[in-house]
């Protein structure tokens, strides 16, 4: 019988592992007592907390009128700030996680849970960094070709591996490919889902993009290069990540702008962690 990790001495060694600048590797603690174990997992439970917008600052997203996940495309804000959010994760690049952590930069992985197979822990490092981890699906399919019991297969069954893996049901959801329809709206809130957070903006870093080249950044409105405040930038876990989001960096502090958190724009009644009343407390 194959011998079996004790759950918390994963979650130690994840702490570990993370202090020590890369993922964390996966080991039994041999010895110890409960103090240090516990005082070990809340530095890896506790969340990366980032500043807040001031109020009046900006426009929080609203419900929809429907009661189905309303879909976030930007935010309106006046605050000079971009929300970088990264998908998918299939590669694993442990500079990446290093440079969240040194530069403190806020981001948000939309997962696909299949992904986690045999690289788990890398997540955990990055979730210790400060990023959460949303709902991405199982498999990455386009949603609108399944029937709704397979959408749900994909959105539930993620979310709950998710959870299980990082003690955080997911309540923001991303299609991939930005495909969805009324049926995916309506089984992601049936899967816990609040909101369905877009973008507008894309680096197309470690690849080419339509008419901008390898590396290259497009809005999705076709208006120039530079950003605007409120603008949420899809990338993805790709080959030299860290050396791709350095250049984003770059140009992000060149035009006078910073990344910011996107849940805290967004109200916990979709899923992120600003009052549901402006004016209100957190």
């Amino acid at each position: 019988m194959r011998g079996k990790t004790p759950v918390i001495a994963m979650v130690a060694a994840g702490a570990l592992g993370v202090a020590a600048g890369g993922w964390p590797v996966l080991r039994a603690q041999a010895g110890g007592t409960e103090a240090p174990l516990r005082g070990e997992l809340s530095a890896v439970l506790a969340d990366t907390t980032w500043p807040a917008p001031k109020p009046g600052s900006w426009t929080p997203p609203q419900p929809s009128p429907d009661g189905l996940p309303p879909v976030v495309r930007n935010i309106q804000t006046q605050d000079r700030v971009v929300f970088l959010t990264i998908d998918d994760g299939y590669t694993y690049d442990a500079e990446f996680v290093n440079l969240v952590r040194k530069e403190r930069v806020p981001i948000l992985t939309f997962l696909t849970s299949t992904y986690i197979k045999g690289n788990g822990q890398y997540f955990w490092a990055l979730r210790n960094a400060g990023s959460k981890m949303e709902n991405h699906t199982v498999s990455h399919p386009n949603m609108v070709t399944l029937p709704p019991e397979g959408q749900k297969r994909q959105i539930c069954g993620a979310s709950d591996e998710i959870a299980k893996q990082y003690g955080y049901r997911p309540q923001i959801f991303r299609p991939p490919f930005g495909s969805f329809n009324d049926t995916t709206r309506q089984v992601a809130r049936d899967c816990g889902i609040k909101s369905f957070l877009m973008w507008n903006t894309e680096f197309y870093n470690g690849t080419s993009g339509p008419g901008v080249g390898f590396n290259g950044f497009a809005r999705g409105d076709g208006s120039g290069k530079n950003f605007q405040p409120g603008d949420i930038v899809l990338m993805h876990y790709r080959k030299g990540l860290a050396e791709q989001f350095k250049t984003i960096l770059g140009w992000i502090r060149q035009q006078g702008f910073r990344p910011a958190a996107v849940e805290n724009y967004l109200p916990r009644a979709l899923g992120g962690n600003a009052p549901d009343k402006p004016g209100k407390p957190a």
